[in-house]
């Protein structure tokens, strides 16, 4: 977090900060922050937790769900699921083969180009996830019981610009490295 003494260096990445130590929402945006830590840990539990039950790891876990939630009946590519879960495609594509390995996806050539493949989920695979329906809707019910649609769509604005905005801090700052 900058602090006086790193507030130039900041500012030379291309970061206006005007005199944020000076606001009095700066404390708050920090304790924002810390719960967006919080909230991401309590996440990464929850994907360990929902992984075990299948044998595979977070990651793998999350590759499943992005697969899940981006194929529409055709497949998706390694480049799609790399998108959606922010991860290199050599990455993507080392851990859809043990997936694939252990019955989990399918994997095929796609008719349009021979150098994507596309990746389903196996019937295995849907078959274990509908099983967790119930439990994966009642835990989604609960932790959004607060918010209606409204809420949620404003909540989901904000964090696309936030998600854009932390982009463009993080690239300024790794050019100033």
């Amino acid at each position: 977090m900058p602090t006086r003494h790193n507030a130039q260096k900041i500012e030379r990445a291309g970061v206006d900060l005007g005199d944020a130590t000076a606001r009095p929402d700066h404390c708050l945006s920090y304790q924002v922050i810390w719960d967006f830590v919080s909230i991401s840990n309590n996440l990464e539990d929850m994907r360990r937790s929902w992984a075990k039950l299948f044998g595979i790891s977070g990651s793998q876990w999350l590759i499943l769900m992005a697969i899940s939630d981006l194929d529409k009946g055709n497949g998706v590519s390694v480049g799609e699921v790399s998108d959606k879960i922010h991860a290199v495609s050599t990455f993507v594509t080392t851990q859809t083969k043990i997936l694939e390995r252990l019955g989990l996806i399918t994997r095929v050539t796609s008719p349009v180009d021979a150098r994507v493949v596309l990746m389903s989920l196996s019937d295995t695979a849907q078959t274990k996830m509908a099983e967790l329906t119930p439990r994966w809707e009642a835990l989604h019910a609960y932790i959004f019981s607060d918010f209606d649609a409204a809420a949620l769509n404003d909540v989901k604005a904000k964090l696309e610009m936030l998600k854009r905005r932390t982009k463009i801090a993080m690239q300024r700052v790794a050019e100033d490295n």
